[in-house]
């Protein structure tokens, strides 16, 4: 538990995440029309995308999910990998705090995490991993050539950063949150560093649409 404990963010992590979060905001602002009954979220609204509609990948239980398994839950998907020493322990903490802040709605989000280091991160410590957070949390563990294929789709960014012994790397990526509606369609885009009360709030709302 004490290697999941949250450090400072990594500066290099956040800047790759801010550059993300600015193409997403553009690519939604072309998506989302202007309407004064439209919700205001505090995340990006990616309503109406044409990318990220899916997967189909194996979960730490090595059981086969995709994304209608979730059908009537929000869904919060994020990529990462345990050994990340900031973002991710940061990010998994967060999403159950959201879960937290919901209440019993709380029962209705299910949080996946995608690893983008299958090399190093095997089921048992995903699992390991989920439950030092939630142990209703899912890891998601794609081949190599699926996570190749999942990034482009999903349009994540990550790169290997070679450290000093050949397993001692890390690895930049993309920092923030995909949420699906309870329909299953791709709706929210949660920058990292969001306040979870913030995300919680954005939540109802599509709960409530939901209702």
């Amino acid at each position: 538990m004490a290697r999941f404990i949250i450090q400072r963010m990594n500066k290099r992590n956040a800047l790759k995440s801010m550059a993300a979060c600015a193409m997403l905001a553009a690519s939604a602002s072309l998506l989302v029309a202007c309407s004064p009954n439209a919700p205001k979220f505090t995340a990006i609204d990616l309503t109406g995308a044409d990318y990220a509609k899916g997967f189909a990948l194996t979960d730490h239980n090595g059981q086969a999910r995709t994304l209608k398994d979730f059908q009537g839950k929000i869904v919060m998907m994020f990529f990462g990998y345990t050994q990340c020493p900031d973002v991710c322990p940061t990010s998994m903490a967060e999403m159950a705090q959201i879960k937290q802040l919901l209440g019993k709605d709380g029962e209705r989000i299910q949080c996946l995490f995608v690893t983008i280091d299958p090399e190093r991160d095997k089921p048992e410590m995903l699992r390991e991993y989920m439950a030092a957070f939630d142990p209703t949390f899912l890891a998601l563990v794609p081949t190599p050539e699926q996570l190749v294929a999942l990034a482009k789709d999903y349009k994540v960014y990550y790169k290997k950063v070679d450290g000093p012994t050949p397993t001692s790397y890390t690895m930049d990526h993309t920092a923030g949150s995909y949420v699906y509606d309870t329909s299953g369609k791709l709706r929210l885009f949660t920058r990292y560093g969001t306040k979870p009360e913030l995300t919680a709030a954005d939540i109802k709302q599509l709960l409530a649409q939901a209702s």
